[in-house]
């Protein structure tokens, strides 16, 4: 077989999220339209302007002893304790054993837009309180983006091409991306991807909102603060968790009896070399993404049945996400259901790519498009069908997903039903 005939699908998936630490907890939360915003409660947000974030809740790294011993957890970033159980469900569900036979062949690729900042952030105030000589050891070794993947490698022992990407919010997607070319060219027959980002820290938090993109007038109502497409949309809200895709090639995964959640249909990257927060204008390079996407994967706009909005909740990405639809999908745009995780989850930043290619994943597999919440005041720039505020029951074949990040960074993934 050559390499441009190898089709890629996905066998597994694994969440750590706001609305839920397993992906059934997170996609019932999903449909029911149940918020995970709330009140920082991990440090006193007193005397920040946004007090407020989706804070992954009641995660247990005891429940998963098999993989992480309790006193390496002690002092081991908690993006890597995340990104190690969202792993292990993944591979519960897939199946997947690494052994002699297959280990050279599976590989990670595991993003992460800032990676780990609790670990930065203790160490930094270690270091000017006592003395560099009291910093931790491994601090070095804990607090760059890659880890993540290299304890997953370590874990499970895989030896197969294993690197990070970090593009801010289009990480996630990047990396699912990027293993699904990895797997297409002959270098792996599986690959374990995904994006983590657990950035809810007071720097975190302070240097963030110094960008002017986050909201900051909902402290006291947050489950409505991120609205997506909204007309009082006036910023971001900080997410944060991890997902995991197993991504292999059909045959291989065929041969083992694996079940099938998806295939993986097309991937296209670019930049707006315009700005390095504000896409540029009319949503352009998002638009020629998606443009590439559905030319690599062998589609048409026609055949696209819902979008995973990248749907941050600030003034200028949604109504640029709007336009660059528009562009690429014409009248048809208005007949396309698009919705944002985003409202319900915050954002999740470097995971935010790969927890929503979850939810997609979830919607072909069930049929339900999760809705976009806070869609109360229509906004002519943001005209479209946004699935607002309650679920619907939709046959969905084809599902596209998109990320923007800081930089001017896009990168958009299509899935597609299993059809044999």
């Amino acid at each position: 077989m050559s390499n441009n005939q190898r089709r890629v699908v996905v066998t597994g998936m694994g969440v750590v999220s706001p609305l839920g630490n397993t992906v059934a907890d997170f996609w019932r939360e999903l449909l029911a339209g149940t918020c995970g915003i709330e009140r920082i409660t991990r440090f006193d947000p007193t005397r920040f302007a946004a007090q407020i974030a989706a804070q992954v809740k009641d995660f247990k790294v005891e429940e998963y002893a098999e993989y992480i011993d309790y006193k390496e957890a002690r002092r081991m970033d908690w993006f890597i304790q995340i990104s190690v159980a969202a792993t292990a469900q993944a591979m519960k569900q897939s199946g997947l054993k690494i052994d002699d036979a297959n280990r050279d062949w599976v590989g990670v690729l595991i993003g992460s837009g800032i990676g780990g900042l609790m670990t930065m952030q203790d160490s930094f105030r270690t270091l000017f309180e006592k003395g560099p000589m009291r910093v931790s050891p491994f601090t070095g070794p804990y607090m760059i983006p890659n880890m993540a993947g290299g304890q997953v490698a370590i874990t499970f022992g895989m030896m197969g091409p294993n690197f990070t990407v970090s593009s801010a919010c289009a990480t996630g997607t990047n990396a699912l991306g990027e293993a699904y070319e990895i797997i297409k060219r002959g270098d792996a027959d599986a690959m374990i991807t995904g994006g983590v980002e657990s950035q809810i820290t007071e720097f975190g938090l302070a240097a963030f909102h110094r960008t002017t993109a986050m909201c900051t007038s909902r402290n006291d109502d947050p489950t409505h603060a991120s609205r997506p497409f909204d007309a009082k949309r006036e910023g971001f809200v900080f997410g944060e968790g991890c997902g995991v895709m197993i991504f292999e090639e059909l045959v291989s995964a065929q041969k083992r009896g694996a079940k099938i959640l998806g295939e993986v249909m097309g991937y296209a990257a670019n930049d707006d070399a315009f700005h390095i927060s504000a896409p540029s204008e009319g949503g352009a390079g998002a638009a020629k993404a998606m443009q590439r996407a559905l030319a690599k994967a062998g589609l048409k706009p026609d055949d696209v049945d819902y979008i995973n909005a990248h749907g941050t909740s600030t003034l200028l990405n949604d109504a640029a996400e709007t336009q660059a639809i528009k562009t690429v999908f014409g009248e048809r745009a208005y007949k396309i259901p698009i919705s944002s995780t985003k409202s319900m989850v915050g954002h999740l930043l470097g995971a935010a790519g790969a927890v929503e290619a979850v939810a997609t994943i979830k919607t072909i597999e069930t049929g339900w498009i999760h809705p976009t919440i806070n869609y109360e005041f229509p906004d002519p720039a943001c005209d479209l069908d946004y699935v607002p505020n309650h679920a619907r029951q939709q046959n969905v074949r084809v599902a596209m997903s998109n990320s923007f990040g800081f930089g001017g960074h896009n990168a958009i993934i299509i899935f597609k039903k299993y059809e044999g």
